[in-house]
């Protein structure tokens, strides 16, 4: 395995005094172990983003600290949010005699021939698998072979991968890492099928109302102008003119002909 070296210094600025640090291209990080003190230390960060790209966390790194050799992981490295720059980094020095445990990358080499055909899709539910191993023998990855998968429902899971000698996986062998699936689901088909009878129904509802609407319109006819009656208005107006005309008073003197 191939072993990362990087230039580090004992940290003496704490706190809030950290932000002048990094504004200064310097990444703050501590070092610890097994029976180890923490350390504060100081490395830069041009000189650590270039490690950290090839080693990420599970590539062994030899720390130089002034005459000393130390032997250790990244761990949990702390970035921005938005830029991604680191913050803080942890090292744990370990004891290259001890086995160590820790998550290692899954990484799918070739091309299915369910993709190449277009019969499927490949998922991968699993990116990555926690192993145990010495610190000497930790692989930066996994590869694994999908060229084999032809078929709908074609899979790869754990207990079908071979890991290098010295090696030990301790995630559930029945995991899956890779799976042919449809190139549209069953579910995803009746749902698009749903979605497009609901649409299509909204549609005819809104015809349906539009064209109600348009039907009161045309009964209704147009508004009457000012100083106009409507159409309904005149009918009543002249029944009450006959009512009136019927209904007026006897001149005192004049005597009502008889009908």
């Amino acid at each position: 395995m191939k072993t990362h070296a990087l230039k580090v210094e004992k940290r003496t600025v704490l706190g809030k005094k950290l932000k002048k640090l990094r504004r200064e291209g310097i990444l703050p990080a501590n070092i610890y172990g097994k029976g180890i003190k923490s350390l504060a230390i100081q490395v830069s960060l041009k000189e650590f983003t270039a490690v950290y790209k090839e080693a990420g966390e599970t590539g062994l790194i030899e720390i130089s600290l002034g005459s000393e050799k130390r032997p250790a992981l990244i761990h949990n490295l702390q970035l921005e949010f938005i830029t991604k720059v680191p913050l803080h980094a942890d090292f744990y020095q370990v004891n290259l005699k001890e086995k160590v445990r820790t998550m290692i990358p899954v990484v799918a080499l070739g091309e299915a021939k369910a993709i190449s055909e277009k019969i499927g899709l490949l998922l991968q539910p699993l990116s990555e698998i926690e192993i145990e191993a010495l610190p000497t023998d930790l692989p930066e990855k996994i590869g694994v072979s999908v060229e084999g998968l032809t078929n709908i429902d074609d899979q790869i899971t754990i207990a079908d991968i071979k890991v290098p000698q010295g090696v030990s996986v301790l995630t559930d062998p029945v995991q899956v890492l890779f799976k042919i699936t449809e190139l549209v689901s069953k579910e995803a088909a009746e749902q698009a099928k749903q979605e497009a009878a609901q649409a299509e129904a909204a549609k005819d509802a809104t015809k349906a109302e539009t064209g109600a609407q348009e039907g009161i319109t045309s009964v209704a006819g147009v508004a009457p102008k000012e100083g106009e009656a409507s159409a309904e208005q005149k009918p009543q107006e002249k029944k009450e003119e006959k009512q009136e005309k019927q209904q007026t008073p006897i001149k005192s003197g004049q005597e009502q002909k008889p009908q």
